[in-house]
């Protein structure tokens, strides 16, 4: 009897202890396709960083019909990778998301448009077809569009919206005059699908004045309220960002990573070594978000005229406590 009872609480200690060193699960739900945009996550995981801070992560890649702020409140991730536009907006609708950490620092939006259009300067979009990503992608573009004085309604004083997938494919068969595209991806896609720099015309959004963040990290507002969370998501900050500066320093390793998680193998090898160099031009040298970029991209999206993104300044849309933690 004396063994048996030696047994079982040899077993409870051992479970215990199990319990004890079990990691923290965290579900990462992406903003896109997987790709090096999104390097820093893969490389860390790979690479046994998040390990090292005691988090289990799953990976969730995005698409054309995933909104990542609809899988966050609906449980399906603990943390996304969204814009900002996008979470300000939600944040109005009434989904209380929170920016928690900022990897990226610059924006690398762009509207690429085929220079046979006759299309020169952004008033040049009157009248003409432009595509976009939705589910919160299309907002930079609607405040743009809003600043220009230009209506959504196909009117040829205005301009005619097409809801665009993950290729450039609208542009180069003409059936959208210019599209949206990342200076990480879709410019080199057009580029790559044999359309020169001759062909096109490129307005960038940093240039046009109406560059807003993107790629942040955000929660659940009342999931700050429990300090276990909040501890979990600062290891989780800290291990992405280690993630981040690994791929800064080995663009070409990082971007094998990310190839070797891409289960639709419709990455190639070429697209995401330029790729992950392309990102890390737009990473910053810390994960807090700056609070000057963060007013330019509120003051952006307020700019809208009777149409904007959002309509007043929001309130606890962001928080250092994370960001602060982590480094």
């Amino acid at each position: 009897m004396k063994h048996a009872v030696t047994g079982i609480l040899s077993g409870a200690l051992m479970l215990a202890a199990s319990q004890a060193l079990a990691a923290d699960d965290v579900t990462l739900q992406l903003k896109w396709v997987t790709q090096a945009q999104f390097a820093g996550y893969y490389v860390a995981k790979d690479q046994g960083f998040y390990e090292e801070e005691d988090l289990n992560v799953e990976i969730k890649p995005g698409g054309p019909d995933i909104a990542p702020v609809q899988v966050l409140a609906g449980g399906g991730a603990d943390v996304m990778v969204d814009w900002l536009p996008s979470a300000l907006a939600a944040r109005e609708k009434g989904v209380p998301v929170v920016n928690i950490a900022q990897p990226f620092a610059r924006s690398g939006l762009t509207m690429v448009c085929r220079k046979e259009t006759g299309i020169e300067k952004p008033e040049d979009f009157k009248g003409k077809t432009l595509g976009t990503w939705f589910f919160g992608n299309e907002y930079p573009l609607y405040s743009w569009l809003s600043k220009l004085d230009l209506p959504r309604d196909g009117s040829e004083n205005g301009v005619t919206i097409q809801k665009i997938g993950f290729n450039v494919d609208p542009l180069l068969q003409k059936q959208a005059d210019c599209i949206t595209a990342m200076t990480y991806n879709e410019y080199w896609q057009v580029i790559d699908a044999g359309l020169s720099e001759d062909d096109i015309v490129v307005f960038n959004y940093t240039d046009e004045g109406v560059a807003t963040l993107e790629d942040g990290l955000y929660v659940l507002e009342d999931k700050l309220q429990d300090p276990e969370f909040v501890d979990k998501m600062a290891r989780f900050v800290k291990a992405s960002m280690k993630g981040w500066m690994w791929a800064k320093d080995n663009p070409d390793e990082a971007a094998l990573i990310v190839l070797d998680n891409d289960a639709t193998g419709a990455q190639t090898e070429k697209h995401q070594k330029r790729m992950t160099r392309e990102i890390a031009k737009l990473l910053g040298d810390s994960p807090t978000l700056d609070e000057a970029a963060y007013q330019q991209t509120v003051d952006t999206l307020l700019q809208g005229g009777s149409d904007p993104v959002i309509t007043k300044e929001p309130e606890g849309a962001f928080t250092h406590d994370i960001s602060n933690k982590a480094m």
